[in-house]
């Protein structure tokens, strides 16, 4: 039995693993101390599997806040995690665009799930979950409900600004010029895809493209990044726990 702590900007994840089998998992939003976090995050993902600590032999932490789980037998960057974790959900995985929190990510992979380069976005909240959080604010839209609504929209309005900041007065101004919410949310979503696109565009993307982080479950962003690549793209049935997989086969391999 191996464990994978992934602790991000907005959520901490942990997912068991016994001998390669994924056994259990949990999700949970960040507190203000991230050592407690990691702890309860850990605590809770054993009790869910109804597993006890001692059973497990080695732990590893990824992501942004991987210095604060003081528990853990070893750091891994994300990078490698999230393409470990994709490779063994979609062994057929080539490219992961993950999307966080507060940061995007491009991972190019070779046929063995390889890391063989990257781009990443960690100085700007565009293409980030944050730029939709500020967006769904905007709109006094709940985040969890703007995907079904940009599938409603006959079109999209245009968010020319790539900066939090100027495409939030962009939204409001189309709010004021009274333009249709589920037009706008296609508008902010074609808007992610077009900056994740471009961040892509730095390494050679190749098929099969899977697509995780809790953005992932926004099916309008997913459908607006497959229009932009011409492709289709594949989600992991729980892409926010992909990274936190990845360490803990990580684990597997110390333990």
């Amino acid at each position: 039995m191996t464990s994978g702590i992934d602790v991000g900007s907005l959520t901490a994840k942990c997912a068991l693993c016994e001998d390669g089998k994924i056994v259990g998992y949990r999700v949970i939003r960040i507190a203000h101390d991230l050592k407690k976090t990691a702890r309860r995050i850990f605590d809770e993902a054993l009790e869910m599997a109804g597993v006890d600590k001692k059973d497990v032999e080695c732990i590893v932490a990824t992501g942004y806040g991987r210095k604060s789980v003081g528990f853990a037998d070893k750091m891994v960057t994300e990078i490698s995690c999230h393409a470990k974790g994709a490779f063994h959900l979609l062994p057929k995985t080539r490219t992961v665009i993950d999307i966080g929190g507060q940061d995007s990510k491009v991972i190019a992979m070779d046929d063995n799930g390889k890391v063989i380069d990257f781009v990443m976005n960690d100085k700007c909240a565009a293409g980030t979950g944050r730029f939709l959080e500020v967006m769904a604010d905007a709109l006094e839209v709940d985040i969890a409900e703007l995907g079904g609504l940009s599938l409603k929209a006959g079109k999209r309005v245009k968010i020319s600004s790539t900066c939090t900041v100027f495409a939030e007065s962009e939204v409001i101004g189309h709010i004021a010029n009274n333009a249709a919410v589920e037009e706008i949310v296609a508008g902010i979503h074609d808007a992610i895809a077009s900056r994740i696109i471009s961040l892509a565009k730095r390494i050679r993307i190749e098929e099969d493209v899977v697509l995780t982080g809790g953005v992932a479950k926004n099916v309008g962003v997913k459908k607006a990044l497959e229009e932009k690549l011409g492709s289709e793209i594949k989600v992991p049935h729980e892409p926010q726990v992909t990274g936190a997989i990845g360490a803990a086969l990580f684990a597997k391999e110390l333990a």
